[in-house]
């Protein structure tokens, strides 16, 4: 497999994809002052359930989404800090996009701590939009759509 390959995960795949999930959330902890929720998910459930897409030999990036009835709900995306600049995370953006599509939806969704603002200036780079702000529990978040032609 090559580093630009993106392929569906598989249980072999369970404690990768937890490593490069704390990789490139760890540091948010401090800022933020909560553990980010996709440390905390359930890694192995996400990856039966199909949700979950690697990249990287060894895994280096991935993205779990979720189809909705209306949108492709980007539930997380994970680059290894030792990968972050290298285009990894493009990579997966435009898969999402495709996926979404293959799948006959028009639309990705996903949100961002508002804490965590590289994200804020990466997402709309890639088509993003801003959909609201709002506060769930612990976490002000940023909600983000990007409607795909």
């Amino acid at each position: 497999m090559t580093d630009e390959e993106i392929r569906q995960a598989v249980a072999a795949d369970v404690a990768a994809v937890k490593s490069v999930t704390d990789a490139a959330y760890r540091h948010y902890i401090e800022r933020i002052g909560v553990v980010p929720q996709p440390m905390e998910r359930d890694h192995a459930a996400s990856v039966a359930a199909g949700q979950v897409f690697v990249t990287g030999e060894p895994v280096n990036g991935l993205v779990v989404v979720e189809a909705r009835e209306d949108h492709l709900y980007l539930d997380n995306i994970a680059v290894h800090p030792d990968a972050q600049g290298t285009g990894v995370g493009g990579r997966l953006l435009r898969f999402v996009d495709a996926h979404a599509r293959a799948l006959g939806l028009s639309e990705v969704r996903l949100y961002t701590n508002a804490l965590m603002w590289e994200n804020q200036k990466i997402y709309p780079k890639y088509g993003y939009e801003v959909l609201e702000r709002r506060v769930d529990g612990p976490y002000d978040r940023v909600h983000y759509r990007k409607r795909l032609d």
